[in-house]
C-alpha cells in the first residue's frame, strides 16, 4: 500500500544554488517512512520495533525553489528478507514531475535490546499491497 505526504520548501531548505539541498531530501525520504509507519503500524509494534536506514539508493531529476512544494509518495513491492525490507520512494512537484526517487533499505530493531530481529508477516503486512 502506498502512502502520500505533503512537503514545503522553507527557507532553511535551500542550498547555495538556489534550490532544495540534498541532505533536506533526505531528511524527507526518512520523515516520509516514519510517517508511513506511524500511521500504519499498531501501537505495540511502534512501541516494540524502531526502524534504521542501512541503504539509500538516489536519483535527483530535478530541483525545488523556496516555497516549492512537493508530493512524497512510497511503498514496499516486496515482502521483508530478514530483518530488511526494500521501501520505494518518489517526490513529485505540483505538476507531476518527478524530482527525486529511489530505494531505501530498511532494518528492524527490537527497541529494547538494539537488535537486528526478522521482520515477521504480522509487522509487513499493513505496508504490502494485499
Amino acid at each position: 500500500m502506498s502512502f502520500t505526504k505533503s512537503f514545503t520548501a522553507q527557507a532553511a531548505d535551500i542550498d547555495e544554488l538556489g534550490h532544495v539541498n540534498n541532505a533536506v531530501w533526505v531528511r524527507w525520504i526518512q520523515d516520509l517512512a516514519v510517517a508511513h509507519w506511524e500511521a500504519v503500524a499498531p501501537a505495540d509494534h511502534r512501541t516494540a520495533y524502531v526502524w534504521v536506514v542501512t541503504r539509500h539508493e538516489i536519483d535527483y531529476r530535478g530541483n525545488l525553489a523556496e516555497g516549492g512544494f512537493a508530493t512524497g509518495e512510497t511503498w514496499v513491492p516486496d515482502p521483508p528478507r530478514g530483518a530488511r525490507f526494500n521501501r520505494h520512494f518518489r517526490f513529485a512537484d505540483g505538476a507531476g514531475r518527478v524530482l527525486v526517487e529511489g530505494i531505501t533499505t530498511w532494518a528492524l530493531l527490537d527497541r529494547a535490546s538494539g537488535r537486528l530481529v526478522r521482520v515477521r508477516p504480522e509487522i509487513a503486512a499493513p505496508f504490502l499491497a494485499p
